[in-house]
């Protein structure tokens, strides 16, 4: 059985923990919340107003061809997406002193209505509203009678929530065969423009994209950052595949799109390399397919199995909707796919069971490594989904199922404005005198982010995990604590089980990263567990979490 795979309870056992139980690494307890991003906020300045007079007040009254005379109100809107489905608004109306009301068009066929007195030269009301998700135009009258003027002002909104849709497994990149850009190596420090908007079945105003980022032909040390903006792609602190001389490395990036519909994927090394880039599913604000996160479920271990092995260029269905806590209905499901043991170099790919492989990849193997990837998939119309073993001798595949997509699922997506790093091991922290230090082997490293829990809970966080400084083989979970914060302040924090399920797998002297979908604990805490006998390195960039409300 090979090193670094987790192991079912009552199957295999893990290697057995260090006298004195699982170690835990200095929790990062920290405010988390500083170089993450604001709230997406839009605003529509008080330039913007039009005045007109009311019916029956004369022509006179707003001023020539409804500029602002100096007696007419002017408003400010600001509008701040709190949660994936509200709006807070704000109006700010300046006039001299009158009695004004104001009415509130949401956009979405209901209005607010409300009275204020512009006592001191203006007034500010303050609104929240809830939709459904999608794209609104938020009108804002304010009427003056004493004067016999309205003026009004508008601003568009869209909401901060999106849900998924699952796509085909489908090439939208080949930089090798000259597919979504020009066929040649994407020179080093240097990037690649893919329009996602519009290619395959894809939409115009997709808000995030699935891909599975594959970079190969590498002749050095280098990384991939995808982003929205070329210049952010280019300079962000946070980084999605991470590569060394001779390898073919995957991972899965849940990538924000530009208003332009393009993704920029940026070759962080300094020699050239092909990138690859294959979508299976996107994020629009509109009611799709929410989100339910799950504690990691393993459904398929071909090591356990009678019938064994996946043989070469073979398949193995797996049934995913009607299964454990997988309802039927569900249309895509999250999970991490593991190759192990493998004779010879290969791929795996993923797709619906009921049809045709696809000409995409999603795990990317030489022989006797095990790597793992996260996947997000369709499921077949009869619950199942297949996976194909493409290499020409036989391997062991391990599935762990980590959440899944559907209209009944309550979850929208909400994408972090920019990615942005919450855990360097190998940096100092600047607040609680956090330094840095790796996380010792067979210990945990909590880590605690800002969230409303009572009011709209968090219920799952999108992280790209990568492990670093590696000395031998070992593998990386991640799970929910059921501490809170304060427990581990105090030193009253009991320790969690340690999980049994593998989200990425190292080797000595590698590093790996891997996109990681978790559930939360009742605390808000997340555990990242090394279950190697050496220490590493750990680095956690978020990229967007599963919100309520």
């Amino acid at each position: 059985m090979a090193a670094g795979v987790g192991l079912l309870p009552g199957i295999a056992q893990a290697a057995p923990a260090a006298p004195g139980g699982p170690g835990v690494a200095q929790p990062d307890l920290g405010p988390l919340e500083a170089g993450g991003p604001e709230s997406e906020t839009v605003r529509s300045s008080a330039d913007r107003t039009v005045v007109t007079p009311l019916a029956g007040a004369g022509s006179g009254a707003a001023g020539a061809q409804g500029k602002l005379s100096s007696a007419s109100p002017a408003i400010a809107l600001e509008a701040t997406a709190t949660t994936p489905h509200q709006m807070d608004l704000s109006v700010l109306a300046t006039s001299e002193d009158a009695e004004l009301d104001v009415t509130v068009d949401w956009g979405d066929g209901t209005k607010t209505e409300g009275q204020g007195s512009a006592s001191h030269g203006s007034k500010r009301w303050d609104f929240s509203h809830g939709y459904a998700l999608g794209s609104y135009t938020i009108k804002v009258t304010v009427k003056d009678t004493t004067r016999g003027v309205q003026a009004v002002n508008e601003v568009k909104f869209v909401t901060a929530g999106t849900e998924f849709t699952p796509h085909a497994p489908t090439r939208l990149l080949d930089t090798r065969a000259g597919v979504g850009a020009k066929k040649a190596k994407v020179a080093g420090r240097s990037s690649v423009a893919l329009k996602v908007a519009g290619a395959a079945d894809v939409p115009a105003g997709v808000r995030a994209v699935v891909l599975n980022v594959t970079v190969t032909n590498t002749t050095g040390p280098g990384h991939v950052s995808v982003q929205s903006d070329k210049g952010l792609a280019e300079t962000v602190e946070t980084s999605n595949v991470n590569y060394l001389a001779g390898q073919s490395v995957p991972n899965l990036v849940i990538a924000n799109v530009g208003k332009d519909g393009f993704v920029h994927l940026f070759n962080g090394g300094w020699e050239s390399v092909d990138l690859l880039a294959d979508v299976t599913g996107y994020f629009t604000a509109s009611e799709a397919g929410g989100y339910t996160a799950l504690t990691p479920t393993r459904v398929l271990d071909t090591r356990e199995r009678i019938g064994g092995r996946v043989p070469e260029y073979g398949t193995v269905d797996v049934a995913i909707a009607g299964v454990g806590r997988v309802p039927k209905g569900a249309t895509a499901v999250a999970l991490n796919l593991t190759v192990t043991n493998p004779w010879q170099s290969g791929h795996l790919t993923a797709y619906p069971a009921g049809q045709q492989a696809p000409a995409t990849s999603n795990v990317n193997f030489a022989p006797e490594q095990t790597v793992a990837n996260s996947v997000i998939v369709p499921v077949g119309a009869d619950g199942k989904i297949t996976v194909r073993n493409g290499s020409w001798m036989s391997t062991d595949v391990v599935i762990d199922v980590v959440g899944y997509y559907g209209a009944d699922s309550p979850a929208a997506y909400v994408p972090a404005g920019v990615p942005y790093r919450v855990v360097d091991t190998r940096k100092d922290k600047w607040w609680g005198g956090k330094k840095s230090g790796p996380v010792p082997a067979r210990s945990y490293l909590p880590v605690f982010l800002p969230q409303d829990q009572d009011i709209h809970p968090v219920v799952g966080w999108v992280f790209n995990a990568t492990v670093t400084n590696t000395t031998e083989v070992g593998f990386l979970s991640v799970a929910a604590d059921h501490n809170e914060g304060s427990d581990y302040r105090d030193g009253t924090a009991t320790t969690p089980q340690r999980p049994v399920s593998s989200a990425l797998n190292w080797t000595a002297g590698a590093t790996v990263p891997n996109l990681v979908q978790t559930t939360v604990g009742q605390g808000a805490g997340i555990d990242f567990w090394n279950q190697g006998w050496k220490s590493v390195d750990m680095i956690v960039d978020v990229q967007g979490k599963y919100q309520l409300g």
